[in-house]
């Protein structure tokens, strides 16, 4: 065991060691993460077969289960998230003249690619493949070497309580309120590094709450119909908003848990919350289904066909995310029915019609954003990043192209909204039509200043989300609001 599980690296040890051989655990102290939990992740990204796999490696046992996934999901140690404060501290600790070892339950390789990355530790002691460093073992191993009391321990976990006992001295790393004072009363604590951030918080921000604001448009064909006031009409809105919203933040959830390798070469992307090791990836595996199951819930009280329409969002969403995202004007087109059915969902919700003028409204207004969308990418791309794109089935060379198709998108739903101003059932809808002229210049002023907005660098990622934060957007919503309730209630007559 111990000549495959304690392992040298030909490090030069100090002249002059400075206190107890410091020993420190992988998973969730040196590292942000359980490297296990995204080990299998991310084996089953590369092959959905391990999946069906991991029963029979679970019955060879833990430590030749971390050893099969380690071989089906090697590393990248450079895009591991550490915890930097920590790993911070320790190097201090190694110029100092102090020992470090790492010890982890992890599987050797996976151990040896961290501590070769980092370059920092005299030794590995990790899971060979026959035994599982977890616990007691651990302790027994530490105690085999250093003898007890003999080292002193970094770890985060109720495991390492098993460590804690027959160690000289604890540091506490990111470990919650009951570990650290149990780790207090067994052995003199060293260091103490404190959790960061509210779990909860974190939650909500990778639920992506602020991208709610586009659930908004199931308040549209209500409002069209000038209907959206009545209670029940009303409450069913409300419902179907908040079953768009609970969907669509299980799927973000259960997207940045399958994109965290991408994600993590993204300059802005490797903070978000699973990406930085702030979230384990349990949750999002476990919080992901369980929203999008609670909001196909809450769509089914609501009838077949709101149940169907939110169904075929999730499939057609999940999809895009999958790989569709990667067809260029494939990607587009979906990207604006996506939010094009989430106007119908609302109609279907409040059993309202409709109109096919709304339709081609939004449709070219939201195609015209989703153009808006993928320049805005490509135009923010820098040199290191052309690979990214090229992925998309995009060059920076696109740029104009997508320019030109999306402003054409936009004025075609200026024209469509000008069209109906003139129309028969703008006629019987409004009191006073003549005052929805007024809108149109506001929508194709908007238009205009958000594309160019685009191109001067402001906007980043969504116009959706930017527009939602942007002050003149909000006075172009306000005053065209204002116009629509004069035309409905005769203002002017």
């Amino acid at each position: 065991m111990t000549e495959m599980a304690d392992v040298s690296l030909g490090a030069t040890a100090p002249q002059a060691p400075v206190g107890l051989p410091l020993c420190v655990d992988l998973d969730g102290t040196l590292l942000a993460i359980d490297s296990l939990q995204e080990t299998v992740v991310d084996a089953v990204r590369r092959d959905w077969r391990v999946l069906f796999r991991l029963p029979g490696w679970l019955l060879q046992g833990r430590a030749m289960l971390k050893r099969h996934l380690a071989d089906a999901a090697p590393v990248d140690p450079a895009l591991l998230p550490y915890n930097h404060d920590f790993l911070d501290w320790v190097k201090e600790e190694r110029r100092s003249g102090r020992s470090l070892i790492l010890a982890t339950a992890s599987d050797r390789r996976t151990a040896e690619a961290v501590a070769e990355h980092l370059g920092i530790f005299d030794a590995v002691i990790a899971t060979d493949g026959e035994n599982n460093l977890k616990g007691a073992a651990k302790a027994d191993q530490l105690c085999k070497r250093f003898g007890e009391r003999g080292f002193a321990y970094a770890g985060n976990d109720k495991a390492d309580l098993a460590v804690w006992p027959r160690a000289g001295g604890a540091v506490v790393v990111r470990a919650n309120a009951g570990v650290t004072r149990r780790a207090r009363a067994m052995t003199q604590v060293e260091r103490e590094f404190p959790r960061k951030g509210n779990r909860l918080l974190l939650l909500a921000r990778a639920m992506r709450l602020y991208q709610w604001v586009k659930n908004l448009l199931v308040f549209a064909a209500p409002a069209a119909a000038h209907q959206l006031l009545v209670p029940d009409i009303l409450a069913g809105s409300l419902l179907m908003f908040l079953s768009f919203g609970l969907t669509a933040s299980g799927i973000y959830l259960m997207n940045d848990v399958a994109d965290l390798p991408s994600d993590r070469q993204h300059p802005r992307k490797r903070l978000r919350p699973f990406a930085s090791g702030a979230l384990p990836v349990m949750a999002g595996l476990i919080g992901g289904p369980a929203l999008v199951l609670l909001g196909l819930l809450i769509a089914a009280g609501l009838g077949a066909s709101s149940l169907v329409v939110l169904i075929s969002y999730a499939i057609i969403s999940t999809a895009y995310s999958l790989g569709l995202k990667k067809l260029p004007l494939v990607d587009v087109f979906i990207l604006a029915g996506l939010y094009t059915i989430r106007i119908v969902a609302g109609g279907m919700a409040t059993n309202i019609f409709v109109s096919h003028w709304l339709l081609s409204a939004s449709g070219f207004f939201f195609l015209g954003l989703a153009f808006l969308k993928r320049f805005v990418e490509l135009n923010q791309m820098d040199d290191g990043e052309s690979n990214a794109g090229s992925r998309r089935g995009y060059s920076p060379g696109d740029t104009q192209v997508l320019m030109m198709m999306g402003v054409s998108s936009g004025f075609i739903a200026c024209l469509v909204l000008a069209l109906y101003v003139s129309s028969e059932p703008a006629i019987q809808y409004y009191a006073q039509p003549g005052l929805l002229w007024g809108v149109v210049p506001l929508a194709c002023f908007w238009i205009c200043r958000l594309w160019l907005s685009g191109l001067r660098g402001y906007v980043h990622d969504d116009p959706i989300v930017y527009a939602a934060k942007d002050w003149v957007s909000h006075c172009v919503l306000a005053a065209s609001a204002l116009l629509a309730i004069g035309a409905s209630v005769g203002l002017g007559r």
